[in-house]
């Protein structure tokens, strides 16, 4: 085993990014591509991580900090950390690629009126903030200390706040404002929760919270960090950011803003539901209302878009919740469906909010009423959009499905009416998904061409480097969800071995 392999994992993205700053204006537009380098390998340090967790060997690692020795940063690579982490970089690696020449577009409409060093300058600045993201992911996915789970939170909220008000969209400064304030809510709450656990047990180390259980301020620890993590996640009535925020950043970052809002589904599994599974048990009814609710309201919000980057953004609140689902049901197949959704979930939304990206970054049109008959131009992205759909909606052969599968069956093993008919509401709201996933790929992609986007010859499928990143996560969706077990075999040893010794 590669020696400080988490450690690398994590940092060498800072350490790139550090490069990057370093050496911007030598490096210019190639910078993307150093960025690329640098997530290639952390993703085969991943890959050798990953063979090692599989074969039943989880790694642990500990650093004293050299301001003080006693203090030590802990990191913990198990089943279930190293498919989050894995998922997490490779979808950071695909939109970077996708971002080389996206963002050069971006630039060019934002800053126009800059010379050509002004908008390289901006161009580099791109690449060495993206980097922190998966630093952010890696350190979230690794941490088994609860500081140094709120440290890495907060590295996502700053770097998203920079990108949004640098290269967003309408309103991009006040957009990313808003993002921020709540991403501070949420990591607040989530430190208020750890105060009391800390006051409670002496130790921020996760693997101790267990120690907790039973005690009365663990009832109270749970409702703050959850509410803060509902924040994160748009579960209602905290979903008000999500449609702004989601549907105004640079449509390149657009999969990652899905995982910063929907790690939080891991982060309540690992911190709340895992080692304090008999206090979390009051919460699991209301979590399932909520989230039912969550997922009918964000389709029929979705439903009544004509924005081409608000579509994504709503179903955004409605995805977030099928997580959320699976966890308040509090069976061993419904959290790990539930975790696996989530994979499933950044995956497609990857896929189609990207999509809709290249829609806007092709006809610079947004409103989906002046849009009809596309696919005849853009067959290549007539086919990811409906990928990407397909993946969100649950239809074979993309992961998404067996995660449903999964995730509803530990739903209805629960056996007690009131389950049964969340579950059967939950069902209905896929539904939803697929009949706006299908009605929006017919309303833009299939009918007749308007005469005015028929005479436009720039109107066509964008440079393959920004479409095999996407049918890069379309094949490893379809790969995960034929071969479910590979997902499964990871998770059961952290969760279902876990719950069983309840």
């Amino acid at each position: 085993m590669m020696p400080m392999i988490l450690l690398q994992i994590i940092f060498i993205p800072a350490l790139v990014s550090l490069i990057i700053f370093s050496f911007r204006n030598s490096l210019g537009k190639k910078s993307g591509w150093v960025a690329v380098s640098g997530l290639i390998y952390t993703t085969v340090l991943l890959l050798i991580a990953l063979a090692e967790v599989y074969n039943g060997s989880p790694i642990n690692e500990e650093y004293p900090l050299l301001i003080n020795p006693d203090i030590r940063l802990t990191l913990l690579g198990d089943g279930l950390s190293i498919a989050v982490a894995l998922i997490c970089n490779l979808l950071c690696l695909a939109l970077c690629v996708y971002s080389i020449k996206y963002i050069d577009h971006r630039i060019e409409i934002i800053y126009a009126d800059l010379n050509e060093k002004g908008q390289t300058s901006y161009y580099t600045c791109f690449f060495y903030l993206l980097l922190f993201f998966p630093v952010g992911f890696m350190g979230v996915s690794f941490a088994s200390d609860l500081i140094v789970l709120y440290f890495f939170m907060e590295v996502l909220t700053v770097v998203l706040y920079f990108l949004m008000a640098y290269y967003g969209y309408y309103e991009r400064v006040k957009v990313a404002i808003m993002c921020l304030v709540w991403g501070i809510f949420s990591a607040v709450l989530f430190l208020v929760g750890v105060i009391i656990i800390y006051s409670q047990i002496g130790t921020f180390q996760i693997d101790q919270i267990h120690t907790m259980a039973g005690n009365p301020l663990a009832f109270w620890a749970i409702a703050v960090i959850l509410v803060g993590m509902c924040a994160k996640l748009a579960i209602i009535p905290l979903h008000v950011w999500m449609p702004w925020v989601h549907a105004e950043h640079p449509t390149c970052i657009a999969g990652l803003l899905a995982v910063y809002a929907n790690i939080a589904a891991y982060i309540i599994v690992r911190v709340l539901v895992l080692p304090l599974w008999d206090d979390f048990q009051w919460f699991g009814p209301p979590i399932m209302v909520l989230s039912v609710l969550t997922m009918i309201y964000g389709s029929l919000l979705t439903l009544a878009q004509t924005d081409m980057k608000r579509i994504p953004a709503c179903s955004t609140i409605s995805q977030s919740a099928y997580s959320m689902l699976g966890i308040g049901a509090l069976t061993a197949a419904s959290i790990e469906g539930g975790l696996f959704f989530f994979l499933s979930h950044i995956m497609g939304k990857t896929v189609f909010f990207s999509t809709c990206g290249l829609v806007v970054y092709t006809t610079h049109i947004r409103n989906i009423n002046y849009l009809s008959g596309l696919g005849s131009k853009m067959p290549f992205t007539a086919m990811l959009f409906i990928a990407g759909g397909m993946m969100l909606a649950g239809i074979p052969p993309f992961s998404s499905f067996p995660a449903e599968v999964i995730m509803f069956t530990g739903i209805f093993e629960k056996g007690d009416t009131f389950s049964i008919i969340i579950g059967i509401m939950g069902l209905m709201a896929i539904l939803l998904t697929v009949g706006y996933a299908f009605y929006f790929a017919m309303r833009i992609f299939f009918g007749d061409l308007p005469e005015a986007l028929a005479k436009k010859d720039y109107i066509k499928d964008p440079p393959m480097l920004m479409l095999i990143p996407l049918i890069f996560i379309v094949l490893l969706s379809a790969a995960l969800g034929l071969y479910p077990s590979f997902i499964m075999n990871l998770f059961e040893p952290v969760i279902t071995e876990v719950l069983l010794n309840k």
